[in-house]
């Protein structure tokens, strides 16, 4: 995401969008002791980064939008961008609170592809948040990360494989994991400036000089990263959701959506063997208001039918009439296999 917690601020009081704003301690007028968390990209023209002294950035723009931080705010503006991921990959691992690596290796089968599904990722969040992102796009997670940063804010990138080598080359170290200003200044001393001199230095003597360190960002500057995606921890629901690009009156056109994202929901739960007991319907008016409402079964299921029963249901009992929708989507939980699930049955005779 771009200058996220900034970004989350100028959404949330537009009279702050086009103004340098700048989220961390009290400024104290200059004399705070604290740092920025985080700042706008307008407060980047005057020099003020995240982790610089409060206090400096006062000096550097002292007319400038100071806010504490909110985190709660941020990080339910985070899950909200994580059940976005979710409905376009099966293997999300965050970063960060405002990072992840989407694995889409089984989704897309080629660049073009690709970009397609991430310029429509780069629409959802748009739509669906009113925030902005960069995605790089990459045969790994450290050349995608790099991709990702190169064209903030809004950005997309596509390093296909073959031209991995030709866009790591021209970049300094400072752009590998685990260069720090010490190691810089190390590999500074010994000729080392950019990834394409460390990728033609000998990398037994790197060992020799970094030791393990050595042979990672020698494997790095050569484009090696064989770290999978790890979702870190079995999801928790299987939805999708979606944004209508104008809002919505009629109940036929709302129905139909549910159609779509039920049927995608089913064949995301049977390819990865799973069913769900309870439905999540979500919902977002036109004010931003946004209300979940669901129900849970004594048994789970997948079949796409049986979830559009469901999330109809909820629809028409829950919806307010009066009102028109921006947001709809449909979540399954309460998760089990299909093992689990037979074995449940079992129990029943």
């Amino acid at each position: 995401m771009d200058a996220f917690f900034a970004s989350i601020e100028q959404r949330e009081c537009p009279e702050y969008r086009g103004k340098p704003v700048i989220v961390g301690a009290d400024p104290r007028e200059g004399r705070g002791r604290g740092v920025v968390a985080a700042c706008s990209y307008e407060a980047r023209t005057f020099g003020i980064h995240s982790a610089m002294p409060i206090s400096r950035a006062f000096q550097l723009c002292p007319k400038g939008i100071y806010l504490r931080p909110d985190f709660k705010k941020y990080t339910q503006v985070s899950r909200d961008i994580r059940t976005i991921f979710r409905s376009f990959a099966d293997l999300v691992e965050p970063l960060s609170i405002d990072e992840a690596f989407l694995d889409m290796s089984q989704e897309v089968s080629d660049g073009e592809a690709a970009v397609k599904v991430a310029q429509s990722l780069k629409s959802t969040i748009l739509q669906d948040q009113q925030l902005t992102s960069s995605i790089g796009i990459a045969p790994n997670k450290f050349v995608a990360k790099i991709a990702s940063d190169l064209k903030k804010p809004d950005g997309l990138t596509l390093v296909l494989s073959h031209q991995v080598q030709n866009f790591l080359d021209p970049l300094p170290i400072s752009r590998l994991w685990g260069v720090g200003p010490k190691t810089e200044t190390r590999l500074s001393q010994i000729g080392i400036k950019t990834i394409l001199q460390l990728r033609h230095y000998q990398k037994d003597v790197l060992v020799r000089r970094l030791g393990k360190m050595g042979a990672h960002l020698w494997n790095l500057s050569n484009g090696v990263d064989n770290r999978p995606v790890m979702e870190g921890r079995d999801a928790k629901s299987i939805g999708h959701e979606h944004t209508f690009p104008e809002d919505v009156w009629d109940n036929e056109t709302l129905e139909q959506t549910l159609v779509r994202l039920t049927a995608s929901i089913s064949q995301r739960l049977s390819k990865k063997g799973l069913s769900g007991k309870t439905i999540t319907l979500k919902l977002r008016y036109s004010d931003f208001t946004t209300i979940t409402r669901q129900t849970t079964l004594r048994e789970a299921l997948e079949d796409e039918s049986d979830i559009y029963q469901l999330a109809r249901k909820l629809l028409r009992k829950f919806r307010d009439p009066k009102r028109k929708i921006r947001l709809i989507g449909v979540s399954a939980s309460s998760l089990q296999s299909e093992n689990e699930s037979a074995r449940r049955q079992m129990r029943l005779f």
